[in-house]
């Protein structure tokens, strides 16, 4: 057996527990279906999905989902007008958020805002500023920020901090010619500020000039607030038909919007500038409108209390039930761990007596062909080589020494016969490396191929120990001999270089060129395995539109 029975058993209990967890790995639906909700302005709807979300996130252990899920819920408070239920829901969504992340800031800035807006219609305008100004540092988009600005701007105004306001709205001013939306809100702002500081400014042709562009702009929000504005400024003039007149203007859109609140301020506006007859009858409408907005907010509150209290509870029978089967799933593992533990010994120990007589085994394979593999290589390096290197000699060299041929190919005979011995090589071992190189290089050189040098100093060779020599005095010879047989070259150039531990050769002939997908097959696939033996590496570059280029570099130690 080559499979240990404790991993297998470890393998299978841990695949049950992942299939288990895969199962609930699944895409976040509720997400998904809060925001539609919230899309179409189904409010109540979407609070109970996002709940529902961040009950699925907690269960997946993403944070940040749950985070956003809280924020979004945040948010639907405030709208609701459950101001301290946002602010408590808020709150906890920033334990859910790294701060030292910066992708976290998109969703934390918003955040910080829906915390500025609830603190302010709680008049609570200290905090209200704090979260504005965590939202303004935070938030890295122009249009968002603009947004942050003009609501601590707000509570600043109602603290009587006129000036920190109109520094606030003059900034932004401008920055906002080319918005006609944002350019109406800001001159709004600055010209209700500017009446608040002073009640003998006249800002009524900015308020209209403001209203005109949200006219053009279909703004109906804007509107709104234009014909609030305008109709308070009229109020205070003691203008009442006027007054009147933007008050209906504003119950009118504020009706369009649904925004009850917005209708109960018309409706306040009106009873101040109306008849008395007319002013009763809006009095009785403003008070039924009232009763019913807190009658709709409180029955909110409770729905939107029994949901949590319900998604808690949820996710505590959730945790409960998990640590449970956890519990159950320790149990059941060591059961199977201690049931196993004797047979995983003995298969152990049979699989470690199979390995060792593998190993062995394997280890008298190898030696036998390392002992095979040797002697083929000294054959083809003393033998081949060297007998076709004598060759080469006898073609190139026309008064070639008929005794000196006889010396060489005795001089091959003997290291054939000495192989077996494991004799070295002494004849050329009081020369110098590079002068041996010389002499093989020049060896090929004839009146059909011209053979050049370049580089090669006795220095070169200094530190590079003797079996490195030896194989690359094979590597050459292989070199040229292949050049020699297959390339048809009449040039053949060998460039040596050494810089600092690394020494670089450089071979360029004009031949035919070796295509890639033969250059393994072309007698060369022993040079690539000595350039290995020597931890050297060889680079054959066949794009070269003719002749063959080869870069081999290896380390001196």
């Amino acid at each position: 057996m080559k499979t240990n029975y404790l991993f297998v058993l470890l393998l299978f209990i841990s695949c049950s527990q992942n299939k288990n967890k895969q199962t609930k790995l699944t895409q976040n639906t509720f997400y998904e279906k809060a925001w539609e909700f919230k899309d179409n302005r189904e409010a109540d709807s979407a609070l109970v999905y996002f709940y529902k979300a961040k009950s699925f996130y907690l269960k997946q252990q993403d944070s940040i989902g749950a985070g956003k899920s809280l924020i979004n819920i945040g948010i639907i408070l405030t709208e609701k007008g459950d101001y301290f239920g946002a602010q408590e829901t808020s709150l906890e969504a920033t334990n859910y958020f790294d701060t030292r992340i910066s992708s976290n800031n998109e969703y934390l800035k918003s955040n910080y805002n829906n915390l500025g807006i609830a603190s302010y219609n709680l008049k609570e305008y200290d905090s209200a500023l704090k979260f504005y100004n965590l939202a303004i540092k935070l938030s890295n988009n122009i249009l968002d920020t603009r947004i942050y600005l003009n609501n601590k701007a707000r509570a600043l105004q109602d603290i009587y901090d006129y000036d920190g306001a109109l520094n606030i709205y003059n900034n932004i001013f401008k920055d906002v010619s080319k918005n006609k939306m944002e350019y109406a809100r800001t001159l709004t702002n600055l010209a209700k500020t500017k009446w608040l500081q002073n009640p003998a400014y006249d800002p009524i042709p900015e308020l209209k000039k403001s209203l005109n562009i949200r006219l053009e702009e279909n703004d109906y929000w804007g509107q709104n607030s234009s014909y609030a504005n305008i109709a308070d400024y009229y109020i205070k003039q003691n203008k009442l038909d006027s007054a009147l007149f933007f008050a209906n203007k504003m119950f009118k859109i504020s009706k369009q919007l649904k925004s009850p609140d917005d209708q109960l301020e018309a409706l306040q506006k009106l009873v101040i500038s109306e008849s008395p007859e007319n002013s009763k009858r809006d009095f009785l409408l403003y008070q039924k409108l009232n009763d019913s907005i807190y009658i709709a907010r409180s029955k909110s509150k409770n729905q939107f209390a029994l949901i949590r209290y319900e998604t808690e509870k949820n996710r505590a029978d959730f945790l409960r039930s998990e640590a449970q089967n956890a519990q159950k799933e320790i149990q059941l593992l060591w059961q199977y761990l201690l049931s196993g533990s004797l047979i995983t010994v003995v298969i152990i120990i049979i699989i470690l007596y199979n390995r060792r007589q593998k190993r062995l085994n394997q280890e008298k394979e190898l030696e036998i062909k390392k002992t095979q593999l040797k002697i083929s290589k000294k054959v083809h390096d003393v033998v081949a080589n060297g007998i076709y290197q004598v060759m080469t000699k006898i073609e190139n060299q026309e008064n070639f020494n008929k005794n000196d041929a006889l010396d060489e190919l005795e001089f091959v005979y003997e290291k054939s016969r000495d192989i077996s011995y494991e004799k070295g090589d002494t004849k050329n071992i009081e020369k110098d490396f590079n002068e041996r190189i010389s002499e093989l290089i020049g060896s090929f050189n004839n009146a059909n191929v011209k053979t050049y040098l370049a580089g090669n100093d006795k220095n070169i060779w200094k530190d590079v120990d003797k079996s490195k020599q030896d194989e690359l005095y094979q590597i050459i010879r292989e070199l040229l001999v292949n050049m020699k047989k297959h390339s048809q070259a009449e040039r053949v150039i060998l460039k040596f270089e050494k810089e600092n531990n690394l020494i670089t050769i450089y071979y360029t002939d004009n031949g035919i060129g070796i295509p890639g997908d033969i250059i393994y097959k072309n007698g060369l696939s022993s040079t690539v395995s000595r350039i290995e033996t020597i931890n050297g590496e060889i680079i054959f570059d066949t794009k070269t539109e003719k002749g063959l280029k080869i870069t081999i570099s290896f380390p001196v130690s």
